[in-house]
């Protein structure tokens, strides 16, 4: 850690940041997830919610101009 006072710290030095291939893969893999959830589900409400999270998630893979 640093040895100036937290109140001077930068508000960025603990976390773990992950790279862009880092959170790609972890994108893929919620899409994947909530097909699986998505495939399985029956509920209006529940089924909509799943959509809507799906397409929010697909269009980050799109990139910045789809969202």
């Amino acid at each position: 850690m640093s040895g100036r006072p937290e109140s001077e710290r930068s508000d960025w030095s603990d976390l773990d940041l992950l790279t862009r291939e880092e959170a790609a893969a972890r994108v893929l893999s919620e899409i994947e997830d909530v097909r699986s959830r998505l495939d399985a589900e029956t509920r209006p409400e529940a089924r909509a919610a799943l959509e809507e999270r799906l397409g929010v998630l697909q269009a980050w893979t799109r990139g910045p101009s789809a969202r």
